[in-house]
């Protein structure tokens, strides 16, 4: 796999010699490509007033995405491009692992969960626009190799679903009837039921 990483870095990367306008466009999504998951979703918030709990919840599963795949970098512990030698630090980052990329798995949760939902596929549409685009641009100043970017995609896709599980149970338990009151004499075969004397 690194093999590959290593060809699909060499035909996307800037390398040693970067085009510079393409640098410069690459630099400025690499370093605010989040805040168009953020504006996508504040559009959503005030074009679509119901769905606001929903988005609200949306920034949650990115919460909890950005914790788990800062534990799985940490963990994993795969050098950076620009660490190995094949391009400068166009931008400053730390050294620290690159596998899954936190930028494309919480840019692609965004997107996921957006077009879960009917009324916000459009925005979801958007939004996976601006994880690939800055997917793209990370790869390009040399910050990740193209399989953390990928990683990042899975890993939104799995949390996008553990989201939607999630919101199914939520919405049965929430729906669930009342219990009988303490006391009350219950059918067992029918516990929300009461016996007649």
């Amino acid at each position: 796999m690194r093999a590959l990483d290593l060809v699909l870095f060499g035909w996307i990367g800037a390398g040693m010699h970067p085009t510079p306008w393409l640098l410069s466009l690459g630099i400025a999504i690499a370093e605010r490509g989040a805040w168009l998951s953020v504006l996508i979703l504040a559009w959503a918030a005030w074009r679509h007033p119901a769905e606001r709990v929903y988005l609200m919840g949306t920034l949650a599963a990115c919460g909890v995405t950005a914790m788990l795949v800062h534990a799985l970098a940490s963990a994993i512990d795969l050098p950076r491009p620009f660490m190995l030698g094949l391009s400068p630090a166009y931008i400053p980052h730390g050294a620290r692992g690159s596998f899954p990329s936190a930028h494309a798995a919480v840019m692609s949760t965004v997107a996921a969960i957006l077009l879960i939902r009917p009324g916000l596929r459009r925005a979801g549409m958007a939004a996976a626009a601006a994880a690939a685009l800055t997917g793209w641009a990370r790869i390009y100043i040399g910050v990740h190799f193209p399989l953390d970017i990928v990683g990042g995609v899975v890993l939104a896709v799995a949390m996008a679903g553990v989201f939607q599980v999630a919101r199914q149970a939520l919405r049965q338990w929430s729906a669930a009837p009342a219990p009988l009151e303490a006391g009350a004499d219950a059918d067992p075969i029918d516990p929300h039921s009461r016996r007649l004397p």
